[in-house]
């Protein structure tokens, strides 16, 4: 099996409502890792070379959903739906970093 060329890793933790630190999947559905899953499929992306799985809580929780896309280690905070195609376009297929998704660029929320 040739090495991951993205293998991305989606914080589906869950917590109460209301918790302090906030939750990555507030409805326990997984929405943001199956729209990674089908966004790869779309494209018709080789599974052996890119994969997006469900991680449990990655420690970010103030920033979530939060992804995390190696081998390049790249964080990305506040993710929703509607950014995942332009993630797979612009950092799995074209390797350019968003820099407004950046963990690093981010604030909490609130």
């Amino acid at each position: 099996m040739p090495d991951f060329t993205s293998h991305v890793f989606v914080c589906c933790n869950t917590r109460a409502p209301g918790h302090a630190r906030g939750c990555c999947d507030p409805d326990g559905g997984e929405a943001l890792r199956n729209c990674f899953k089908a966004e790869i499929a779309r494209r018709q992306l080789d599974p052996e070379l890119v994969r997006a799985n469900k991680a449990g809580c990655l420690d970010q929780c103030e920033f979530g959903p939060t992804v995390v896309i190696y081998p390049r280690q790249i964080w990305y905070a506040g993710v929703t739906l509607a950014d995942v195609p332009r993630i797979v376009e612009e950092t799995i297929l074209g390797g350019r970093v968003i820099p407004e998704l950046l963990l690093a660029n981010r604030r909490p929320r609130e």
